[in-house]
């Protein structure tokens, strides 16, 4: 089983798309990160050797923010907008889609279910 930022990739899975289980790296980041490690997409995950499985995490560790860290500065991110006191903060800290987005109608998913 191959560990990587404290997350166990799927064995059965294409190297390529078993890395984007990890938090902050899709299939774009994961292919540049197996072009760099060298490893080829197409192999399974159980099939890496330690060698392969060493490069990918010294790779990850010293040119990405993967999973606790990078969850860490997107809160801290959240908060500062919020004390702030800017738009997206406030409308962060009401519930309310941040982006733009239409609210009279839709939105039900960030402003919740309608009550009866």
């Amino acid at each position: 089983m191959v560990r990587i930022s404290g997350i166990d990739l799927p064995n059965s899975k294409r190297i390529e798309y078993a890395l984007t289980s990890v938090y902050g790296i899709g299939l774009t980041t994961s292919r540049s990160i197996l072009a760099v490690a060298d490893i080829d997409p197409s192999k399974r995950t159980n099939v890496l050797g330690d060698t392969e499985v060493m490069a990918l995490r010294e790779v990850i560790e010293e040119n990405y923010k993967v999973e606790e860290d990078l969850r860490r500065q997107t809160k801290q991110n959240i908060v500062r907008l919020s004390q702030i006191n800017c738009v997206k903060g406030r409308r962060h800290r009401q519930n309310l889609p941040v982006r733009g987005q239409r609210t009279r109608t839709n939105s039900r998913t960030r402003r919740g279910a309608r009550l009866m």
